[in-house]
């Protein structure tokens, strides 16, 4: 019977032995599930074979315009969409008024205009095909740039590289900041202003350096709003994702949007899912202005520009709510305001994770903690295995550790803040205690409990 009971409880621990387990393992993998997916859903679909899917481009002369379209159908089917122009000139000024990709004269002596801003795997793509009906008849195809880049960038893509250069810190700028809970949301949104300006004016600097740009300062507030308006919208949604903001972030800022910028593949040669996936994500919308801005004398910025705005102000929104929510909060509980803390960290940075530490002398290369102290009796003995619990400003439980047999705790990797510290032991009346921990400081928290009879009637006490 003994036997059979032992059994018995050793398999209902080993169960729950494997439900931890597999609950860490849920725990640790569902982010990197999520980018795996993300990658395999995203990227390959999306660049696996870059070709035009609906391009406008525009021909002189509709009966041209519609014997192109049926050539252009049977070649590339849904491919192009053919648009008839009356003259060379609005052909050409199609082109650089981005309303269209390609402007084709048929004639004697074919021309075809292109703009290499767009991209040199497109402007490839377009003279391929066109190549093909100037070969059924006409003469050789005279190709035309009308948007040539900067002599440093051969290939059109260039902006790109610039672009997550720009908006990927952004987001990891937004990250940082959730750690600095001392700042409210006025520092926040001026450090976001602030290193917004400076990536801008750098990578402005590096680029028109290199030759990667054209020396034009029109560049510099398209790269500002960039930064800003994806730091800013991440600071803004981070409170309400809470610990899906890694997942939502980089699904946002990275997974979406750097296979939809346009760089391996300009958007008119993604598939029509990810063009309309380009057309509202910041780095696509900011390549467009750049582009326009630069090499098309402005022609089609105001809609990304709108577009950029438009995830800047959403952040800021978001913040604003997210502040007057926690005043709200804090009226109702008639307390003293606390500073925000952060929702959660972000995986793909290092950071420290509240851990309580054995307490001993520090020697180097052991962890160093935040907090340390000791918990006495009113007799000035230590009290053994006290348990200290350390809460976040939300309340939420950071990390518990127990005192030693000197009635001393340590704990590390504590974000600064204000931080609740609270003590019980059985017999003794709890404690508590609040307090402000800096970066690089070690605060000390001491605490003692009293006997439960302390002040109580004769009657109630043994």
């Amino acid at each position: 019977m003994i036997s059979s009971v032992g059994r018995q409880d050793g398999a209902r621990k080993g169960g729950a032995v494997r439900h931890r387990s597999a609950r860490t393992l849920a725990e640790a993998a569902w982010f990197p599930a999520v980018l795996f997916l993300g990658f395999l859903f995203c990227f390959a679909p999306a660049l696996h074979s870059p070709q035009p899917h609906h391009a406008q481009v525009v021909v002189v002369g509709s009966g041209a315009a519609s014997k192109v379209d049926a050539a252009l159908e049977r070649t590339h089917p849904e491919g192009f969409d053919v648009k008839a122009v009356p003259s060379a000139v609005q052909a050409r000024d199609a082109v650089r008024h981005r309303s269209a990709v390609a402007g084709f004269v048929a004639a004697d002596a074919p021309v075809l205009f292109v703009a290499k801003a767009n991209g040199a795997s497109l402007e490839q793509a377009l003279v391929t095909a066109f190549t093909g009906i100037a070969d059924d008849g006409s003469g050789p195809l005279d190709v035309r740039d009308v948007a040539p880049t900067a002599d440093a960038d051969r290939m059109g893509t260039t902006l790109v590289y610039f672009g997550i250069a720009w908006s990927v810190p952004g987001y990891i700028l937004a990250t940082t900041l959730l750690r600095a809970v001392t700042f409210d949301r006025r520092r926040r949104l001026l450090s976001i202003l602030g290193v917004s300006f400076l990536f801008s004016v750098v990578g402005y600097g590096v680029g028109v350096g290199l030759g990667y740009l054209p020396n034009d300062l029109v560049a510099l507030p398209l790269a500002f709003l960039l930064t800003a308006a994806v730091a800013a919208f991440a600071s803004g949604i981070a409170p309400f994702t809470r610990q899906f903001f890694p997942a939502v972030g980089m699904t946002l800022f990275i997974v979406l949007s750097i296979p939809t910028s346009g760089g391996v593949a300009p958007a008119p040669m993604l598939p029509t899912f990810f063009q309309y996936v380009h057309s509202v994500m910041p780095l696509g919308n900011a390549v467009d202005a750049l582009r326009s801005a630069l090499y098309f004398d402005g022609s089609g910025a105001l809609r990304p520009v709108l577009v950029l705005c438009t995830w800047f102000a959403a952040g800021v929104a978001l913040m604003s709510l997210d502040a007057y929510l926690h005043r709200r909060k804090e009226a109702q509980k008639d307390t003293e305001p606390v500073v925000q803390e952060p929702p959660v960290d972000d995986p793909s940075l290092e950071t420290p994770v509240p851990t309580a530490l054995p307490v001993h002398p520090h020697h180097f290369g052991d962890p160093a903690p935040d907090l340390v102290g000791s918990v006495r009796d009113t007799t000035e003995q230590p009290v053994r295995h006290a348990a200290v619990t350390v809460l976040a400003p939300s309340g939420r439980r950071l990390v518990s550790t127990s005192t030693n047999g000197r009635g001393d705790y340590a704990v590390t990797g504590l974000p600064e803040g204000h931080l609740s510290i609270v003590v019980a032991s059985p017999g003794r009346q709890p404690a508590a205690r609040r307090t402000l921990l800096r970066s690089g400081e070690v605060v000390r928290a001491d605490f003692t409990l009293h006997n439960r009879c302390d002040g109580a009637r004769e009657a109630v006490c043994p």
